[in-house]
């Protein structure tokens, strides 16, 4: 799992999802899945108005939605968050005033699609309220460009990455490594150390069906800094969390290395062979608090 982050400038409090590795997106307009969602083993659950739905279906969507929330306890409010359509759209204003009530029952978070402004993300800060952390989804070259003034932004509680809209703003074709993406989510991983937030969040994998892939998507994912993962089916779920989340073998490690560093009186000692300084204790010290994130 991802570290849990700081405590972002306006004053959110700590949220599980700065700690969750796997995000379930089920559309706003099935409100009898969203349980089922929050009981698949996701740490957070996305209830998508935008991308998962046409054009006729957003305004009454949203409204089921507001009705459908109100049905879950606090527990099941604090994992689910809300990505609204994007600013400049037909339903942005309305998506913003209906998430800014849920906001006040417990709402987990807002995620904004195509992000490209810190303006626009301290208008949704002001209009949701300082108990609602926001995701920006970077789907644009133009949100690479403001990638460090998005993560440094009032309530910004982690990046996500939104790899294949990316790709149509880019004119990229990538293959299944997606080696031209490297130097893009390296830029989400550096400016979420920065400012100081959770490792950032990778973008879905399309095939439900190929688990092979999920997999190897996932491993890249983390190999290369994540700190979780979309996921578009609750099939996905279960190789997602393994992955991110440390092996019983990583925890035993990093508990060995804890111990012996007290032990050495927070000096340099040896441990299976290898040396064990101040870099590979913080490692240890994370990977102990991403098991116990969830």
């Amino acid at each position: 799992m991802a570290d849990a982050g700081r405590v972002p400038p306006g004053g959110v409090m700590p949220s599980p999802l700065a700690g969750a590795c796997s995000f379930l997106f089920v559309p706003a307009s099935r409100p009898e899945r969203y349980a089922r969602a929050l009981a698949s083993g996701a740490h957070g659950v996305i209830v998508d108005l935008e991308d998962a739905l046409t054009p006729g279906e957003k305004v009454t969507a949203r409204q089921q939605l507001v009705q459908a929330f109100a049905t879950l306890d606090a527990v099941q409010r604090g994992r689910t968050l809300v990505r609204i359509n994007a600013e400049g759209s037909t339903w942005h204003a309305e998506d913003v005033a209906a998430v800014a009530d849920l906001a006040w029952q417990g709402l987990g978070g807002l995620m904004l699609p195509k992000a490209e402004s810190a303006e626009v993300l301290a208008r949704l800060a002001a209009a949701v309220g300082p108990a609602c952390p926001l995701v920006p989804l970077i789907e644009s070259v133009a949100g690479l460009d403001a990638v460090d003034a998005l993560a440094g932004s009032s309530q910004v509680l982690r990046l996500a990455f939104g790899h294949l809209d990316f790709q149509v703003d880019a004119g990229l074709a990538c293959d299944a490594q997606e080696a031209e993406l490297v130097p893009v989510r390296l830029a989400l991983v550096l400016a979420s150390r920065r400012a100081g937030l959770a490792a950032p969040i990778d973008g879905v994998t399309v095939d439900t069906q190929d688990a092979v892939r999920l997999q190897s998507d996932a491993a890249r994912a983390r190999r290369g800094g994540f700190g979780a993962k979309l996921c578009i089916h609750p099939t996905q779920v279960a190789a997602v969390n393994a992955t991110f989340m440390p092996t019983p073998s990583e925890l035993d490690w990093a508990r060995r290395v804890l111990a012996g560093f007290a032990a050495a009186d927070g000096g340099v000692f040896t441990l299976d062979g290898r040396m064990v300084d101040l870099p590979v204790m913080l490692l240890a010290r994370r990977t102990v608090a991403q098991a116990g994130a969830q």
